[in-house]
């Protein structure tokens, strides 16, 4: 992945090659510049690499290369196959906290499943919330709304980008706790992105980047999580 051109080129991934295990928490661990956003953006097709490929291989046996897709194929992936918490959260103010979670379902027109929101929203802690407005939820609460949001349309793929980086300590660790509940319990497949090597343990794989390159993608034992 290159961005500019000539002296300001700049190569953000250099010849990678990762696969992602379904039904696995997956951390991607880097500091700032070492090109584990850019990736994000990849996988998640936010962003179409410059060269190469990203493939996505159904739970159905089907495979596609979401790289080739237009931004409005890429942005309809996301809402039904494909999604992403961001750090900000993202949710929209006015709406209520049972709104917001709906909302990538109404915006697809598809049906809410209430069965499955009342599931993940109960396993999230936040089933008591969800006629509450966002600010007037705590950080924690916000960020398991957000959660709660992108499952809600059963993702094939959910990435997290830096969720707990403006999260205190203990909140942080309550969202790392959910976060391997819905791997163990629903058998999400989770990439978590971050620069916190403590929180990047908590997964079963580590890929650790530098420079836009992979320099380690190894399975992190029990004891580790």
């Amino acid at each position: 992945m290159t961005f500019g051109q000539g002296s300001t080129e700049v190569h953000a991934l250099k010849n990678i090659t990762v696969d992602i295990p379904r039904g696995q928490w997956t951390s991607i661990m880097g500091q700032s510049g070492s090109g584990k956003t850019t990736l994000l953006h990849c996988l998640s097709g936010l962003m179409q690499p410059t060269a190469g490929q990203v493939i996505l291989h159904s739970s159905d046996g089907s495979s596609q290369s979401i790289s080739e897709l237009s931004e409005n194929k890429r942005a309809k992936l996301r809402r039904t196959h494909i999604s992403v918490i961001f750090q900000d959260f993202n949710l929209v103010p006015i709406l209520s906290v049972q709104d917001n979670i709906s909302l990538p379902m109404r915006l697809a027109h598809s049906k809410v499943d209430k069965a499955w929101l009342e599931k993940i929203t109960e396993i999230l802690g936040i089933d008591h919330r969800l006629k509450h407005l966002p600010h007037e939820l705590s950080g924690g609460q916000q960020q398991r709304a957000a959660i709660a949001r992108a499952l809600i349309s059963r993702p094939e793929i959910l990435i997290a980008d830096e969720p707990t980086g403006s999260l205190d300590s203990q909140t942080s660790d309550a969202v790392l706790d959910l976060f391997r509940t819905v791997v163990n319990e629903l058998g999400q497949t989770l990439v978590f992105v971050t620069h916190d090597k403590d929180a990047a343990l908590r997964g079963d794989r580590l890929i650790s980047m530098r420079d836009g390159q992979i320099l380690e993608n190894t399975e992190i034992t029990g004891a580790r999580r």
